[in-house]
Order: C-alpha cells, then structure tokens, then sequence
C-alpha cells in the first residue's frame, strides 16, 4: 500500500541529507494541518534541525524547500514555508486515488490492518463485576471498551484472549447467600443484605441448605447465567469466565507466596505474612498477604490469579479494565507481580470513570444505578456500544439518551449507521438499474474532483494511522471519531454529488460507485472495530 507520509519523509531525509544535514532525518515529524489551506501535510523538521546545526530555521525551511521543489516528490504540487520554518506540503489529488485503490483491493480483511503485535500473546481482562446481580450501566461502558481494545489487538496483529474473572466468593457472595435464606425464610435481610426484586424470586427457587456460601454461591451462578445473556446482547463474548474461587480453594495462593518467599521478599511479623513491595515502586514498603488470623488478603489472592496469567499460562501482556473504585490498588499489583520476576509494563491497568445519565427515564428502575438491559432494551445495543466509546474511558461520561433517541445528526449512531445504509441502498438501486461496477483498471478516477469526493477520501486515507494509534494507546474512542467524520463527509457527498443521476456520464456513475465501495469498506472495518452492526437498511 503507498503511504504519502513515508514519500514526504524519504524526500525530507533526502533534502536534509543534501544540506549536510543526515542525522536530522530521524526527528522528522509529518501531521495534518488543522486548516485546509496550510496545504495537506506539515512538517516542523527545519525548526527541530536549524538549532543543532546552528542555523536558523526560516533560512534552513528555504533551503529545503528549494530542493523538494527542484526535484518534486511524486503527487507534490508545490512546498511553501510557513511561519517561523513550517514546511506545508500541497499536493496533487492523484494521492488520493491511489488512495481509493489501496482500499478496494485491500478490501475489509486487508486495509489498515497495521502489523504491531507480531503474534504476542495479550490477555484482556474486563468487566469481571461481582456476579451478586446483573451488569449496570457502568460495568457496560467498561465491556464496551475492553471488547474494542481486544478487536483492535486482533487486528493489529496480537492473539488475543478474552476473559472475565468472576468474583464468586469473598462477602458479597457470603452476603448474597444471607439475603436468598432471609427471603426464603420470610425474615428482615441482614444489614447492608440485597433487596432488589431478583433476590426475591432467586429466594423462591433455592432449594438448598441454609448455608450462606452455598446459598451465595448458587445464586451467583445464576446471576452469571444472566450477565452471559446481557454480554451477548451487546455483541461481547469472552474466551474464559477465570474463578476466583477456584484459585483460593487451590493451593494456587500459597504457592505465590512461597515463590516469592524463595525470591526473598516474604517475611513474617505480628504473625502475618508481609510481602516487600517498595523496592518495586510501590508507595508503601510491605503489604500484608496474610492476616494473623489465616486469612489471605485481595493482593495475595490477585497475585496467584497474575503469577497464572504470566508465569503459568504464559500470556506476553496482560490489560486489565477496572473501574475508578480499583486505582488504589494499582500500585500494589504492578509492584506484586515485578516481585515475581516479571517486567511491570507487561501490565496494564485501565481504569474507567463514573457514567451518569443528564436526561430521561429507560424504566421504571431508572436512577443512579441502571441496569445495562434497561438501557440496551431503551436504545438498542448499537447505540449503547457507539454511545460508551464516544468518549476516553478515563473521563467522566453524561449521557444525554433524548439526543441518542432522536432520529438525527444529534444522534451518533443513527448518523453512522444510516451513512451505510445509504451506502447499501445505492447499490441496491445500481443493481436495480443494471448498473454493474466495471473493472478498477478501466476506471478513470482522475473524474474525483468535487470536495466532497476528496473529503471522503482524506478520511479514508487517515483510517490505518487511526487503527494504529487507537490500537497502540488502548483508545477506541478515537476510532469512533474517525467514523462519525466519515459519516459527516459521506453524508455531504450523497447530497451534493450523485451517483446514479441519468445527467451523469457514465465514466463518472462507475468512480462515482467505486468511491461508495471504498467509504462501505471503511465504515464495515471501523463499525467492526466499535462492535457496532451496518445495517444495510434504516
């Protein structure tokens, strides 16, 4: 695939080289002018090279520029300086249909696919929320991302595992257990007990001994069962549903501890068991693993389920999604698992904030705390999977649903989703019309000439950067705003350029059909990333 950013690079190496300047081709840098009419790419080389070779930047930009223009790369139409030193690129619009070509013969399966991972093994641990009643609207927003991060993983080349740990043992469920055998035996639920009405009717079908664990635990099971039907509903699906219990009903905890006892950094005082972390960046110079009274801490147990993740399954890089209520134990986890030998970055932590709702009722539950099916039955699952990656997951969300309801450009996702299902109606009229797309090599793109026509290009030639920087800093979000702008310009270009008009020349209906392809390529690949459907009709 051609990359106009690599052509501008190597032609800026080759001008810096010329002026004795080659080793400032490694600071190099090449973005997109905010402004249009700074031209189509803008490097600050000149400014970053004149300080180390002692010249200054205006005199030096001018010099570069009089050699690129001498000796003109491939689609430059002119080099101007700008500024203090800016070199702006303006370029011929033949880039761009090298663009469209790059995309339809790629097609879904091979435009930005960019190769990062290289085949490394990358766990994506999410959601995994206490399974004492169903997912809530936060926990979704957190699915969503963690579900995104990993198709974007997939796609950039890592082999990727899904999984969810599920918390089913510990006093949530002990508590659980006690709020069932209340409701069974008609009595007052235990303080800080769960009342809400599913409790009630899991309390009617337990038929089971009147012990908490085993009460908790049979109703965390089922109310797993039902957060498998609410992440199914939202297109999310994971490789394994990881236990907690089965790791602190194995020997799986003491052994963690015995192997870091070996590496020296367990020690036993007031007759508990302490492990060393300040010499591995934490704030704070030992955590407990053990209590005095036999009881193993959160870390020692989150330890084992990572000395499994790293050392035993042998994942390369492990990504955990927690929400904000976690942060404090960042610090003691990454320093826990660099005490077992492995290097902290292989770790990462994603923290999600606070998700609330600005306008509107979804049921009769509505309030602080809603259910992710209330939600999903309120808006549909498309519309809750594009809303939750609107924004970064490290900042606090307001959901305005009366703008998610309308039928407009207000909406997000009815605005990307009917661009497709413009997309697919024009080739059901081509087909109607016995309008078939002729060959690529007998096409005449240079007809592409309208703005509206580049601009969907532009997007389109920005989509495997934009894969690739959502992919490497864990940021979905920037690929919804990607696909919203395709929509914004696709929309233009239905409006202002037809496709089938009978006035058309025929040359221009088949590139005129070939850049419908190319902008139907474009929304299935970021759609698919987002876990949001294209619809082919509204």
């Amino acid at each position: 695939m051609s990359n106009i950013r690599d052509l501008l690079s190597e032609a800026l190496a080759g001008a810096l080289a010329a002026a004795g300047l080659d080793g400032a081709a490694r600071d190099i840098h090449l973005e997109r002018p905010a402004r249009r009419d700074h031209g189509d790419w803008s490097s600050n080389v000149a400014l970053t090279a004149a300080k180390a070779a002692a010249r200054k930047p205006r005199e030096l930009a001018d010099e570069l520029r009089d050699r690129l223009t001498a000796q003109p790369p491939r689609h430059v139409a002119a080099v101007e300086v700008a500024g203090p030193g800016f070199l702006n690129f303006r370029l011929h619009d033949s880039w761009l249909y090298e663009v469209l070509e790059d995309v339809v013969t790629a097609g879904e399966s091979g435009y930005a696919r960019p190769e990062l991972g290289r085949g490394e093994r990358v766990q994506v641990e999410f959601v995994s929320a206490n399974p004492t009643g169903p997912i809530h609207v936060g926990n979704g927003w957190w699915a969503s991302y963690g579900d995104a991060v990993a198709r974007l993983l997939d796609r950039c080349g890592w082999q990727v595992h899904r999984e969810y740990y599920v918390n089913d043992t510990g006093g949530q469920i002990r508590l659980l257990g006690a709020s069932i055998l209340a409701r069974r035996a008609g009595a007052a639920l235990p303080e800080g007990g769960y009342g809400a009405p599913f409790v009630k009717g899991l309390a009617a079908a337990y038929e089971g001994p009147d012990d908490v664990v085993e009460a908790g635990r049979w109703a965390a099971e089922r109310i797993l069962g039902f957060i498998r039907m609410q992440m199914d509903k939202v297109n999310i699906r994971f490789d394994s549903w990881y236990s907690q219990a089965s790791i602190e009903e194995s020997e799986a905890v003491a052994e963690t501890i015995d192997f870091l006892r070996q590496r020296g950094l367990v020690f036993e005082e007031d007759g508990a068991t302490w492990l060393r972390t300040g010499e591995f960046g934490d704030p704070r110079e030992q955590r407990v693993l053990r209590k005095s009274n036999g009881d193993y801490t959160y870390l020692a147990g989150d330890l084992a389920y990572h000395r499994d993740k790293f050392l035993i399954r042998g994942f390369d890089r492990v990504i955990n999604v927690w929400g904000a209520d976690h942060q404090g134990q960042v610090a003691s986890l990454k320093a826990g698992v660099a005490a077992l030998g492995v290097e902290p970055d292989r770790l990462e932590v994603r923290l999600g904030q606070m998700i609330s709702l600005a306008t509107g009722k979804m049921s009769k539950r509505a309030g602080n705390a809603v259910d992710l099916d209330d939600l999903v039955d309120d808006i549909g699952p498309d519309a809750m999977r594009l809303l939750s990656l609107v924004n970064s997951i490290d900042q606090p969300a307001t959901v305005d649903l009366d703008k998610v309801r309308a039928e407009s450009r207000e909406s997000p996702v009815y605005y990307v989703q009917m661009a497709y299902a413009r997309i697919a109606g024009i080739g059901r009229e081509a087909a109607k019309r016995g309008v078939e797309r002729l060959p690529m090599a007998e096409i005449d793109r240079s007809l592409l000439v309208h703005e509206r026509e580049l601009d969907v290009l532009r997007s389109l030639s920005e989509l495997p950067e934009v894969v690739e920087i959502a992919c490497r800093e864990r940021a979905p979000h920037k690929l919804t705003t990607w696909v919203r702008e395709l929509a914004d310009r696709f929309h233009g270009f239905y409006h202002d350029c037809y496709v089938l008009h009978s006035d058309n020349p025929a040359e221009l209906t088949q590139a005129r059909l070939w850049l419908v392809e190319a902008a139907r390529i474009g929304f299935a690949i970021g759609l698919g990333l987002l876990g949001v459907a294209a619809p082919e009709s509204m």
